[in-house]
């Protein structure tokens, strides 16, 4: 049978033209109408993530004492300095992750479950861009190096991310080329195409089964989603953009070679805290690498990628690598600390009072996939009652737990990998984090994700 001829087949030009229509507009998701552009709040707030690929090696980043005055482990070193105004945190997990790469990864943000029949969930970024989105031009920022972004939104559809560090600045800070008026006649091409095959599918839903409707619904729900975008970005065309400096100008509108990772790290970095300091944004992600490309690091010694390293098996050379690594990375989102701090707000007050910062990753052990004991850093957000200088171990809290253990030289053993791949406390839910970030945001719910209670800092 020649089921091409069949009257309920929905023409796959029309799915790819509205599909094309959703994913041809980043950082224009939620973004509001412009009378809303005039709303201004006392205190904005703001969240970063941060995400670092396959684990770390979790002998060298392990801090062993808690509460405060614990010792800073070596690869967390670059942070001592900002002692005061981060809490790393140790011993939550993540149980829908199911211990492999992709899921680890999709689920960071979500607290979803990753088995073969299930879809992913909101991520916490997008639900704090539904609080934010009426204050800013542009309701969340998503950037990865390599890979995917982070975000995710209700229907479990991952965001689209930027890479380059001059399309992040054009998106978000340039004019759009050929002028408003091709802008809008554009997007309204786009609102067209999208009106008629709302009205075609609706009539072809009528011929659908239950189970292609469910899938429908969905393919609808992204439709529907891009028709917004659509109309609130012909919205902003009128809204002037931010006055961008000179300096911030040079620093910020270029583009790195990835064989100077340190160097993109901290443009990104700097793109992130000029979006929250002109309040075009207040939700920001960064991937630093996918799960299974993160790249060498050439400019210190490393020419192998993340992944490669990460699947040590004990190589004695691999595992200082990963560590020089992990440090790397950690100095890096150190200089981002540091930039909010300096940076103030448009009320003239520093921008890490009002922004949470959350470093980490969805593994803890890459050999073995191990992602219990998630290494964790949160820091800033004081201005949203936020305490830090303490460091926070749930691992410790959970009965039964005997301690680290040590070898004669006093260094953390490989026994310390059973912790990082078996959760030492089963209700040490990383979402139980995400939910407190979110309430910080004003994002009005007593649970998220899998959460079981809030966490306090």
């Amino acid at each position: 049978m020649n089921y091409l001829s069949q009257s309920w087949l929905i023409d796959r030009r029309h799915a790819l033209r509205a599909m094309g229509s959703c994913v041809a507009l980043p950082f224009l998701e939620c973004m509001v109408p412009l009378r809303s552009a005039e709303q201004q709040t006392a205190t904005p707030k703001r969240s970063a993530f941060i995400y670092l690929a396959n684990g770390v090696h979790s002998l060298n980043y392990q801090i062993t004492t808690e509460g405060k005055g614990y010792q800073f482990s070596r690869s967390l070193k670059p942070l001592e300095k900002h002692r005061e105004v981060i809490t790393p945190i140790s011993g939550l997990h993540h149980p829908g992750a199911l211990g492999h790469h992709h899921n680890c990864i999709s689920v960071w943000l979500t607290g979803g479950k990753m088995g073969p029949s299930d879809r992913n969930t909101i991520s916490v970024d997008q639900k704090m861009a539904e609080i934010t989105a009426p204050h800013t031009r542009y309701a969340s920022m998503e950037v990865a190096l390599t890979g995917e972004s982070l975000a995710w939104t209700a229907d479990g559809v991952r965001l689209p991310s930027l890479r380059r560090c001059s399309e992040i600045f054009a998106s978000l800070f340039e004019e759009p080329k050929g002028g408003k008026m091709a802008q809008r006649r554009a997007l309204r091409r786009k609102g067209s195409v999208l009106d008629a095959n709302l009205a075609e599918v609706r009539q072809l839903e009528k011929k659908m089964g239950a189970a292609d409707k469910g899938r429908m619904e969905q393919y609808l729900t992204s439709v529907r989603e891009a028709e917004i975008r659509t109309r609130r970005a012909d919205d902003w065309l009128d809204t002037p953009l931010p006055t961008v400096s000179d300096a911030d100008r040079n620093r910020t509108n270029r583009d790195i070679a990835q064989t100077m990772a340190g160097d993109y790290f901290r443009t990104v970095y700097d793109l992130m805290v000029l979006a929250f300091q002109t309040d075009v944004t207040r939700v920001a992600t960064f991937s630093l690498g996918g799960e299974g490309d993160a790249f060498a690091i050439p400019e210190i010694g490393i020419t192998e990628s993340r992944h490669q390293l990460s699947h040590h098996g004990g190589d004695a050379g691999y595992m200082e690598k990963l560590t020089n690594y992990d440090t790397f990375a950690i100095e890096q989102f150190s200089y981002f600390l540091t930039r909010l701090t300096e940076t103030k707000d448009l009320n003239g007050k520093p921008l890490l009072g009002s922004t949470m910062a959350l470093f980490g990753s969805g593994m803890s052990y890459g050999h073995s996939h191990g992602n219990a004991n998630l290494p964790l850093v949160l820091a800033g957000g004081s201005d949203l009652g936020l305490k830090h200088g303490r460091h926070l171990d749930f691992n410790k809290s959970a009965k039964g737990f005997q301690g680290y253990t040590f070898g004669p030289d006093g260094a953390l053993t490989t026994a310390h990998y059973q912790i990082c791949s078996r959760p030492v406390n089963t209700d040490a839910h990383m979402s139980n984090l995400l939910l407190l970030m979110g309430q910080r945001m004003g994002v009005e719910t007593d649970e998220f994700g899998d959460s079981n209670k809030v966490i306090a800092i």
